[in-house]
């Protein structure tokens, strides 16, 4: 029997069968074929977060309102610095990757271990500040009165500045019954006892003149509106069912409660992302220590875990982004 050997041309060429397609290795080929594929999850999960903040544009929480925390600096306003401060780790950390993989193509040993090591400890750093601003997100400061409809009654003075329900309410004598669902709002349980009740919001609010509620519906200006005294007298009496303190899955003293669930998981698997990174480059690292890609001659691996981490990057300016910025 004949065989008959067909040339295409191709051989010896980019896609003529060798196995490095594109002058890339196997390795960087399924790397960045993950790439690809998780960057269309992200792209999913941000297209929804997108429609979602749509539908609810006239209610959506201000960024510049939840995100004004930062650590050690305790009852002081300032928007977005920490935010900044986090992304300014998060891509000098790509920086570094940079310049180990640079190295790693000239054999530098010495280079890549300090490099590698000035990239984990951004990863770390991005790692804990994000758990820290989760924290804060979650324990919340002002609180918030939520109606039987679901909407948010928050509270400011007279010159617009946010007032924390602890700060007027007045406590009163006696036991508190915890909500459940047959109770109020039917579609919620209070996870733990808030520190006030109703009663005792209303009867602060009484109490101080310059006090007054904030709906989360924004004005022409882009600014939440603001009731005059009597109104907010008359929302929180007739409309207020729940103390709200801090955000969660079920409810969120900063708006719309969709907001917090997005929050919570887009932030919460970017941040997996990043500490899998963080892993990813330790075990790296310590492979560069003990010389196993001196003695193969070839940082491969430094550029492979990389590419991951620049994707890790990436992703970030789209969430914050996303999130902090529109």
């Amino acid at each position: 029997m004949n065989t008959t050997v067909v040339n295409t041309g191709t051989e010896g060429k980019t896609w003529g069968g060798g196995n490095e397609p594109l002058r890339a290795s196997y390795g960087k080929m399924m790397m960045w074929f993950f790439i690809v594929s998780d960057a269309l999850t992200f792209s999913g999960f941000l297209a929804a977060y997108g429609f979602s903040r749509f539908k609810f544009i006239d209610s959506w929480p201000i960024a510049d309102e939840v995100f004004t925390h930062v650590p050690f600096l305790h009852g002081q306003d300032l928007p977005m610095i920490y935010v900044a401060f986090m992304t300014f780790i998060l891509i000098m950390s790509s920086v570094t990757m940079v310049l180990a993989v640079d190295a790693g193509h000239h054999l530098n040993k010495q280079k890549v271990t300090i490099y590698m090591f000035l990239t984990i400890i951004g990863g770390i750093i991005f790692v804990g500040s994000q758990a820290w601003e989760w924290k804060t997100f979650i324990t919340g400061e002002y609180g918030a009165v939520q109606t039987r409809s679901g909407n948010l009654l928050q509270f400011v003075d007279t010159d617009g500045h946010r007032v924390a329900i602890s700060d007027f309410a007045i406590p009163a004598h006696g036991e508190r019954v915890q909500h459940e669902r047959n109770k109020g709002l039917w579609f919620t349980n209070e996870a733990s006892l808030p520190p006030f009740s109703v009663d005792e919001v209303v009867k602060g609010l009484e109490a101080n003149e310059h006090v007054l509620v904030r709906t989360e519906l924004l004005n022409e200006e882009g600014q939440k509106t603001v009731l005059s005294r009597a109104e907010s007298l008359r929302q929180l009496k007739s409309h207020g069912q729940l103390v709200v303190q801090g955000a969660n899955l079920e409810v969120n003293e900063y708006g719309k409660p969709i907001f917090a669930d997005f929050f919570f998981f887009i932030t919460g698997f970017h941040g997996f992302h990043v500490l899998s990174g963080v892993i990813l480059n330790i075990i790296i690292f310590f492979n560069v220590i003990i010389g196993t890609y001196e003695r193969r001659r070839s940082y491969e691996m430094v550029e492979k875990v990389g590419l991951y981490w620049h994707f890790v990057d990436l992703v970030w300016v789209f969430v914050f982004t996303f999130f902090y910025l529109v």
